[in-house]
Order: C-alpha cells, then structure tokens, then sequence
C-alpha cells in the first residue's frame, strides 16, 4: 500500500519538483512570511515524504496514517531550517521526518517499553544507519556497543524490545490463502502425550491416599500455599503438615514406579 499513487488524496505521480534555485527562492521567501511560498515548498516536498515511508513497510502500518505523520516532519523540518548552514534541505529534511514517524510508532506500540530502552534502541538504530551509508556494511552487534559505551547484551535487548509483535495466527509465506500459519510451527513441550501419560498416573496415585493426604498434596502443590498456610486451614501443626506431605509423597512414588 506504501507504494500506492494515491495516498491521503493526493496523486503522488502528478506532484511538482522543484530545482534548487527554485527551493532556495521559497525558502526565502518562507522566512519573510510568505503563506503560500510555505504551502508550496509543502506540496513539492511530499515525495520526500513519501520516500521516507517506504523505509517503514515492514512494519504493516496504514500508509496514509505514517504519510500524515511524515507530513509534520516535513513541516517542522521547514520551521526550523537554517538557510546559513549550507545544507541540502532533504538532507535536514529526512531525519526530522523519520524522527517524527519513529514517535508515533513508538507511542503506538501494543507493548510497552521502558523510555531507556526505546532511545537506547533509536541510538543503536542511527549508528547502524550511519556506520552503513559510511562502511557499506552493517555493523556488528559489538560495534554498536562500543560506539555507544554500552554491553551488547543491552543493544541486543534494546533492538528485540522495539520490534512488533507476531500474530500466531499469521501466515508463514506472508501469504493470505496460505494455509500454514506461525502457530502450526510451533512446538508444545508440555501437552504431549509422554505428559498426558505421567498426570493420569499420578492422578491415579492420589487416589490411594487418605484424605488429609490428598487435601495437603492438592494445597501445597495445585494450590501454591506453604506449609504453615495449609496447617492453619485444616487445623492441624505445622510440622503434622510436613510428616503427612512426606508420607504423601512417599506413597505417590511408590504407585507411580
């Protein structure tokens, strides 16, 4: 959808370029005030924009959504651009602008994370783009952490936080109409049948012991209480508590074998 003509009403194919004398003339007359100078360095701009969201496919989010929100960074990117710096708008432009989509994604996460880690994260995020564009590779793990001072445990904790969460219900292929989804590869290590097996017996087991017996076995081990919490319940001492469990259990070990 991010690659769409039409996004937000706009016909991205028919929007006007602009030279650089011609940018530079806007921006000057932007700076004296000029409303329809800024509407129209906009308006020339929002391939910009639209290049930018590109970047953030992959994260499934509405393209009209994230083109809006690019829309303010590209606004607030011509609010505060400094002609004397002898830099290239876009060049100012494009981080402002991702920037400001990073914000909302952040905001907008279903999972919360801690505001250290998330711009931990960020940081991590520019080195790898910087250290990339200048390399042309990507950095290590170990290469980030040094850059910023920090362990590679943390970066790598960092960059897992901010990743989007993964229906198990979605598609392995990225494919709809396919029909082997995320959950149908994963394994379940405890409802086996091996499992089934073991708690029938021990079921079984329970049922050979006195009911004092099973009432101790069922609080203290279903019903996560300590010994002391079971002898108040069923009035009896603590250390009568302890003798029964152990003949309790004793019994359970011998049917189970």
């Amino acid at each position: 959808m991010i690659n769409k003509v039409e996004i937000c009403g706009i016909n991205t194919s028919k929007l006007p370029m602009l030279s650089n004398e011609e940018k530079d003339e806007l921006l000057k007359k932007i700076k004296n005030g000029d409303a329809d100078a800024r509407q129209k360095f906009i308006n020339c701009n929002l391939k910009l924009v639209l290049s930018v969201i590109k970047r953030f496919k992959s994260r499934n989010e509405n393209a009209d959504d994230l083109f809006q929100v690019g829309c303010i960074g590209l606004i607030k990117a011509i609010d505060n651009f400094d002609m004397s710096q002898n830099v290239q708008f876009s060049t100012y432009a494009v981080p402002m602008i991702i920037g400001e989509i990073r914000r909302y994604l952040r905001d907008n996460n279903p999972i919360r994370v801690s505001r250290s880690t998330r711009d931990l994260a960020y940081k991590a995020l520019m080195v790898k783009d910087k250290f990339s564009k200048e390399n042309q590779v990507e950095p290590t793990i170990e290469q980030i952490a040094k850059e910023l001072g920090t362990t590679k445990e943390e970066i790598a904790f960092s960059l897992d936080a901010i990743q989007d969460p993964v229906s198990l219900q979605e598609s392995v292929s990225g494919n709809d109409t396919d029909n082997l989804c995320i959950i149908d590869q994963i394994s379940d290590k405890k409802n086996t049948d091996e499992h089934w097996a073991e708690d029938i017996s021990i079921a079984e087991a329970m049922k050979k012991l006195s009911n004092k017996e099973m009432t101790i076995i069922q609080k203290r081990f279903f019903d996560c209480k300590t010994q002391m919490e079971v002898a108040d319940e069923i009035g009896i001492s603590q250390a009568q508590v302890s003798r029964l469990e152990k003949s309790a259990i004793s019994h359970i070990k011998r049917s189970y074998k």
